[in-house]
C-alpha cells in the first residue's frame, strides 16, 4: 500500500522538487559544467563569468592545488609541477606513456611498466585519475555554489572511442570525490542531444568533434525523437594540441633552428603557438614574436603545415560513412563540435568533403556540456524519459577465443548499446571439467590479431563426452559502455563472471590500425579461418574414431580396421599439410569410410 500526499480542498498541489544534476564535459583542453536553470539548460560560469575551465592543475608542496586559469598561468613558470591534457594518459600503461613522444612534457615517475603512469609533482606522485578528480572537484564546487546545495548526480561525457579502461578511469575519478555518476555519455551523442532537441532535425547527421586532444566522428540517425548512432570512428591521439605542436615546431625552427631549448622555453613556445592558432581562427594571418625573432603566418601556410592532420580527419569521416553504408549525398547536416573546429582550415576541409556548410549555431565549445546537462535533467527525474531515446554503439567487435585460436564474435562492432548477447559453446575433450575463457576485442579472425581484454575460468563442468556439455556465454555492455562477461554450464548452473576493466588501454592509433587491417586482410583471414575450422573438425574426427576403435574395435574385421586406421593416418598427414581443401576431402573420405562402423556401434549400444 502506498501513502498519498494530502492537500487542502481547493489548495494547489505541492510543487515537485527540482533535483540538482549537472552535465560535465571533461575535456582534454577545457572542461565545462551545465545544468537546468529556469526551464532550460545553460553552461554555468565561475565567479568571474568565465564558462570554460582550462583542464590544467598545478601542484605545490603546501596548500590546495590550483585548477583552471590560475594553473594555466603556471605552465610557463612552473611547468614541472603543472599538468595539462591529462586526459591523454587515460587507459595507457606507464610504458606506453613514456614511449609516446606527444607525452614527453609529462614528468613520469619510474613505476612498473604495466601499471598506470604516475606523474611527479611537488605534492607527490599523481595518477591521471587524481588529476582529473581535482578538475571535476572544481566544477562541482562551481555548481554547488551557484545553486546553494549539493549535487545529486552528474552525466560525464567521454570521447566515443574511449575503451573500457578509459571509461572506467573517468568514472573512478568522479567517484573518488563522491560524485554520483548517472551515466557516461559519448561526446558526439551529447552534441546530438543538444541539436536534436533544439531544432527537431530529422535525417542523417555527421557529428564532427575535434577537441583539444581527441577526435571523434559519429554518424547519427534522427527519427521521431530517436537518436541512434549508426557508426562511429575517431582518433584518441588527434586534437587541437597537435595543431599547437605543429605551429610550435614551425616557430622554433624559424626562430632558433635546431638549437635545443629548455622545458620551460618549449612551454612558452607552445603557449605562443596556441595564441597564434586562435589569431588565425579570427583573421587571415598572424604576427609571431619570439625573443628578437618576428615572423608571419597565414591560413594557407597553416593548412600546408597541417596537411597530414587534416587528411587524417577526412579519412576517418569517409571510413565512418562506409561503415554506416551511406554516401556523402545521404548526409543532411554536419555538426561541428569542439573548440578546434573554429579553425578555418578545418571548416573549409569539412565543407569541401560534404559539399555543404557545417552547422555551428551552438557554440562548439559548449554544445557537449549542454547535451550532457539535458541528459542529466532527464536521468535525475526532472523531465520525462519519454522525451527522447538515446542510443550509442560499441566501437569494436567483442568475442571469445575458440579452438584453433579463432575469434567467435558475440557483439559485432557498431551494435547499439546497452546490449546483452549470449551464445552457447561446448567442450572439446572427453571428460573436460573446466573451460578457460579469453575475452577479445577486434575485427580479425585470429586471437593474435586482436586485443586481449580478460581471461577467466569456468570450473565444475560435469565430466561428459566431448560436445555433450552446454556452456552459455553472455556478454553485457551497460549504458556507460562497460563490459561484463559470464559463463554458465546449463545442466548444473555452475557459473563464473568477470567485469572487464583492463589495466591499460589501446596504444596510439591502434583502433584505426585494427579497422584498416581487418579490411586489408579480409580475404587472407577468411582463408586462415577456413583452414583452422577444417583442422579442428579433422582433429575431432580423428580423436572420435581412435577412441571408438579402442573401445569397440572387435566389431571390425582386420581388413576393415587396417583400412580405417590408414584413413586416420592420411587425415593426420593432411592436417600437417595445412591445405584446407585436402583436409576437407580427407575428412569426407574418413566420414564415409567410418559410416558402417558407426552404425554397428549404435546397434551394439542400443541392444545393451
Amino acid at each position: 500500500m502506498a501513502l498519498l500526499q494530502i492537500s487542502e480542498p481547493g489548495g494547489k498541489p505541492p510543487k515537485p522538487k527540482h533535483r540538482l544534476a549537472v552535465g560535465i564535459d571533461l575535456g582534454t583542453t577545457n572542461s565545462l559544467v551545465a545544468a537546468s536553470c529556469a526551464g532550460k539548460v545553460d553552461v554555468l560560469p565561475d565567479d568571474q563569468g568565465r564558462l570554460l575551465l582550462p583542464s590544467v592543475v598545478s601542484y605545490s608542496s603546501s596548500g590546495k592545488p590550483l585548477v583552471g586559469f590560475a594553473a594555466k598561468q603556471k605552465l610557463a613558470e612552473d611547468s614541472a609541477n603543472t599538468i595539462a591534457s591529462v586526459k591523454r594518459l587515460f587507459g595507457k600503461s606507464a610504458a606506453e606513456a613514456a614511449a609516446n613522444p606527444q607525452l614527453k612534457h609529462f614528468n613520469f615517475a619510474d613505476v612498473d611498466a604495466d601499471s598506470a603512469p604516475s606523474i611527479v609533482t611537488a605534492d607527490g606522485q599523481k595518477s591521471p585519475t587524481q588529476v582529473a578528480a581535482d578538475i571535476l572537484s572544481n566544477l562541482v564546487e562551481r555548481a554547488e555554489k551557484l545553486f546553494n546545495g549539493p549535487l545529486e548526480g552528474a552525466v560525464i561525457t567521454v570521447p566515443a572511442y574511449f575503451n573500457d579502461a578509459q571509461r572506467q578511469q573517468t568514472k573512478e575519478a568522479a567517484e573518488s570525490i563522491g560524485l554520483n555518476v548517472l551515466r557516461l555519455l559519448n561526446e558526439p551523442t551529447a552534441a546530438a542531444v543538444a541539436y536534436g532537441l533544439d531544432s527537431q532535425d530529422e535525417g542523417n547527421i555527421v557529428v564532427f568533434d575535434l577537441g583539444g586532444g581527441t577526435f571523434d566522428v559519429s554518424l547519427l540517425s534522427l527519427r521521431r525523437g530517436v537518436f541512434e548512432v549508426i557508426a562511429t570512428g575517431g582518433d584518441t591521439e588527434l586534437g587541437g594540441d597537435d595543431f599547437d605542436h605543429l605551429l610550435a615546431d614551425w616557430i622554433k625552427l624559424a626562430a632558433v633552428g635546431e638549437e635545443s631549448l629548455s622545458h620551460s622555453e618549449m612551454a612558452k613556445i607552445l603557449q605562443l603557438a596556441n595564441e597564434t592558432k586562435h589569431t588565425l581562427s579570427s583573421g587571415g594571418e598572424a604576427l609571431v614574436n619570439y625573443g628578437s625573432w618576428q615572423g608571419k603566418i597565414d591560413n594557407p601556410t597553416f593548412a600546408a603545415l597541417a596537411k597530414e592532420l587534416i587528411a587524417r580527419t577526412i579519412l576517418t569521416c569517409r571510413r565512418v560513412l562506409r561503415d554506416g553504408k551511406l554516401a556523402i549525398a545521404d548526409i543532411d547536416n554536419v555538426v561541428l563540435v569542439g573548440g578546434s573546429t573554429r579553425m578555418p582550415i578545418i571548416r573549409e576541409a569539412v565543407a569541401e568533403l560534404f559539399g555543404k556548410t557545417p552547422l555551428a549555431t551552438i557554440d562548439p565549445d559548449l554544445v557537449v556540456a549542454m547535451g550532457a546537462g539535458i541528459q542529466a535533467d532527464v536521468l535525475i527525474g526532472n523531465k520525462s524519459q519519454d522525451n527522447f531515446l538515446l542510443l550509442d554503439v560499441n566501437p569494436l567487435s567483442l568475442g571469445i577465443e575458440t579452438m584453433g585460436e579463432l575469434v567467435e564474435k558475440i557483439i559485432p562492432r557498431n551494435t547499439t548499446i546497452p546490449v546483452a548477447r549470449a551464445q552457447e559453446f561446448t567442450t572439446f575433450k572427453d571428460g573436460q571439467t573446466a573451460m578457460s575463457l579469453h575475452v577479445v576485442q577486434g575485427e580479425r579472425e585470429l586471437v593474435t590479431d586482436c586485443r586481449s581484454l580478460a581471461k577467466f575460468e569456468l570450473r565444475g563442468i560435469p565430466p561428459m563426452v566431448a560436445g555433450a556439455a552446454t556452456i552459455r556465454v553472455s556478454f553485457q555492455i551497460d549504458a556507460d559502455g562497460l563490459l561484463s562477461v559470464s559463463a554458465m554450464e546449463m545442466s548444473t548452473g555452475k557459473s563464473a563472471e568477470i567485469q572487464v576493466k583492463p589495466s591499460y588501454g589501446l596504444q596510439s592509433g591502434t583502433i584505426e590500425q585494427m579497422l584498416e587491417a581487418s579490411h586489408e586482410n579480409a580475404k587472407a583471414d577468411m582463408k586462415v579461418r577456413a583452414l583452422k575450422e577444417a583442422q579442428i573438425e579433422a582433429i575431432q574426427l580423428v580423436d572420435a574414431i581412435t577412441n571408438a576403435i579402442a573401445k569397440d574395435g572387435q566389431l571390425l574385421s582386420d581388413a576393415e580396421r587396417q583400412e580405417l586406421e590408414a584413413a586416420v593416418v592420411a587425415l593426420q598427414n593432411g592436417i600437417v599439410s595445412e591445405n584446407s581443401q585436402v583436409i576437407h576431402d580427407k575428412t569426407e573420405q574418413l566420414n564415409k569410410l567410418s559410416g558402417d562402423f558407426a552404425a554397428k556401434r549404435m546397434d551394439l549400444h542400443i541392444s545393451k
